[in-house]
């Protein structure tokens, strides 16, 4: 099946060409591509060029500028924050020793300007057995996930719904990670391509000094009770109302768009880094 516009390579190599057009500016000759990345010396200007052509091929984040390859501007950059669809989605999954964990349940919201304005849900069958533990946590039985669809099944209506947006997650790394490694199954070296955000982390910068930052702790400091907790949907539905009391916060300090949100910094007493956004990493 063709591959949906908005996933991109997973190759270490298409990576390493982004990020080495980024740190020159930008955009990179075919030929520097060549040699940084390819490892390839004295490689002719016209061969270099067909290489890395063939490399980012279909690579929305790539242009064509004469002999150079061009980071292409993200329309979404300078937008304000309160015009940008965040898709916040949260995974249950199993976690079996000594299997790789499969995704059992995705549930989403997507968000504008702090309301929910469509949501996504479905449970999924792993082809595994699901762990006594997880199904204790989550209340999903087997014979639940026995008649849910496959992973392959809903991989297009999935990708649809996260379109182009910003997807928030509570503790990314594990949630887009696991995704990732189910669309990889469908569609073979490939991966979102959407900017990602970890409310974990925008939390830690954004209100210094609470006790914990998990989900729990966090709907308690903006007075509210978690329905359905570790269900795919409530935990997205909470997570969404986190996302809109931190962006809400971050507006009365200025931040206003992404561009803004991914130069945020507290004082270096805080911490040095900033927030974990990752457009187009």
């Amino acid at each position: 099946m063709p591959r949906p516009h908005n996933l991109i390579s997973d190759s270490s190599l298409v990576q390493e060409t982004h990020q080495l057009a980024h740190d020159s500016g930008g955009r990179a000759t075919f030929v520097q591509i060549a040699e940084s990345v390819l490892c390839l010396s004295n490689i002719p200007a016209e061969l270099a060029t067909g290489l890395v052509c063939d490399l980012v091929e279909n690579d929305p984040r790539f242009t064509i500028d004469g002999d150079y390859l061009v980071i292409s501007d993200d329309p979404l950059e300078n937008r304000p924050l309160s015009e940008i669809d965040f898709v916040v989605v949260d995974v249950e999954a199993t976690a079996a020793r000594g299997t790789p964990p499969r995704v059992i349940e995705i549930g989403a919201c997507r968000v504008r300007a702090g309301e929910i304005i469509a949501e996504y849900e479905t449970l999924l069958n792993p082809d595994l057995p699901l762990p006594r533990f997880i199904a204790e946590l989550t209340g999903i039985s087997s014979e639940m996930l026995a008649s849910a669809p496959q992973f392959a099944e809903v991989a297009e209506s999935w990708l649809s719904f996260a379109a182009d947006s910003v997807i928030a997650a509570h503790n990314s790394n594990f949630d887009l990670t696991l995704l990732n490694q189910e669309i990889n199954r469908v569609f073979p070296g490939s991966r979102m391509r959407n900017p990602e955000l970890c409310t974990v982390q925008l939390a830690r910068r954004t209100l210094p000094g609470l006790d914990n930052y998990n989900l729990d702790a966090l709907a308690d400091h903006f007075g509210f009770e978690i329905k359905q907790r570790h269900r795919a949907a409530g935990d997205a539905r909470a997570t969404a109302r986190v996302l809109s009391g931190l962006l809400d916060e971050l507006e009365i300090r200025g931040v206003r768009t992404l561009a803004d949100l991914r130069k945020f910094r507290f004082s270096p007493e805080a911490t040095p880094t900033g927030v974990q956004l990752a457009l187009d990493a």
